[in-house]
């Protein structure tokens, strides 16, 4: 998706979520930046571009496009959550050593559940962990 204001507001009005120009920057930000940001990494990016902005606001907005099915959170560790555009069912694989979060492809077909089939499942998640291959190849996290 094209990153201009106009497809933004409508993308957010498609969403039924009222367009503002925190809103907007917001999303702007995430879909330029598929690194699965933090709050803070949001606010740090944005500070500048918007000086009345605070984490608050940005805590709002993603709770808001969580709700409305704009972005999923992320938690592969208790200590923080990170925010993904991307809500397609996908996996997510964290390095170790430089704390990236990389998606990889899952394929549902194969995945196969036991001993939960009368429960309701609202959300699936798969998360890995190890070492990333950039990290591997410089021979860091070995």
């Amino acid at each position: 998706m094209k990153t201009d204001t106009l497809e933004l507001k409508e993308y957010l009005r498609n969403h039924y979520i009222k367009p503002s120009t925190i809103r907007i920057k917001i999303l702007k930000y995430l879909m330029e930046n598929k690194t699965h940001p933090t709050v803070d990494e949001i606010y740090e990016a944005l500070t500048d571009d918007i000086p009345t902005l605070s984490k608050t606001s940005v805590y709002n907005t993603l709770d808001i496009f969580l709700k409305k099915g704009v972005v999923s959170i992320v938690t592969i560790d208790e200590k923080e959550s990170r925010y993904d555009i991307d809500t397609s069912i996908h996996g997510h694989f964290k390095c170790e050593n430089c704390g990236n979060i990389y998606d990889f492809k899952v394929f549902v077909t194969n995945f196969e559940e036991e001993g939960i089939e009368d429960f309701e499942i609202n959300k699936k998640s798969i998360y890995y962990s190890g070492i990333c291959n950039k990290c591997k190849t410089q021979g860091r996290g070995l």
